[in-house]
């Protein structure tokens, strides 16, 4: 089953409630919507509801997930992505978990050093997101970054070389993380399915499953 755009009018709005517990009816629905942002698009499902935001037709969206076979997963299917990605001319991300968390609006730890330094992971933050702060390490081998995402949301992404991971490293940086978010302000985190040492951090960090997501970027 589909509807039009003016069913969900803001993907905000949608994570907020999500964020409290008030999640999209599972009806096997998909929603459409505009674009998040200019040369972008996001394919969002949570429990039996999903969000297709992108500046494509309804129409052809609508006829292109009738030819899935399972409309609960269309959205997230791999060859509609293609599909997508071949309409809007973006580029399709990876398939993410999505979780949320609250802000604690205190740096827990004394020394989280503001850094410009170009780690990979910090530079990929900057790209994405608006209002980046970036930290390190002295070493520069546990960096973390809080920034404004996907419908303004705010997000954060962490990440700690390999001889430093282990007895709850993951746990406490992510917690320093969320500590440079106002107290109470969901905050979000994708990680890849896959990554169960990422999945198990953020887990014991406080952070809950929300759905799953993926991006389209130029």
């Amino acid at each position: 089953m589909c509807s039009d755009g003016d069913v969900v009018t803001s993907l905000a709005a949608v994570f907020a409630a999500a964020a409290d517990g008030r999640f999209p009816p599972a009806d096997g629905i998909t929603d459409f919507i505009a674009a998040p942002a200019p040369e972008t698009a996001a394919c969002i499902a949570f429990t039996a509801h999903s969000i297709v935001a992108a500046d494509v037709d309804a129409a052809d969206v609508r006829a292109e997930l009738a030819k899935r076979p399972d409309p609960l997963a269309a959205a997230l299917a791999p060859e509609f992505l293609v599909w997508l990605s071949g309409r809007t001319g973006l580029r399709v991300g990876v398939i993410d978990a999505v979780l949320v968390a609250r802000g604690t609006g205190r740096n827990v730890e004394d020394g989280d050093r503001a850094t410009t330094v170009d780690h990979p992971r910090l530079v990929r933050a900057r790209a994405r997101r608006a209002e980046v702060r970036a930290f390190a390490d002295a070493d520069h081998r546990a960096v973390f970054a809080v920034g404004r995402g996907l419908a303004g949301r705010w997000e954060v992404a962490v990440e700690i070389d390999e001889a430093r991971q282990g007895n709850g490293a993951g746990r406490r940086i992510i917690t320093r993380a969320l500590g440079h978010v106002p107290e109470g302000e969901p905050v979000f985190a994708q990680v890849s399915p896959g990554n169960a040492r990422s999945l198990r951090a953020f887990l014991a960090a406080g952070f809950v499953p929300l759905g799953a997501e993926v991006l389209l970027h130029r």
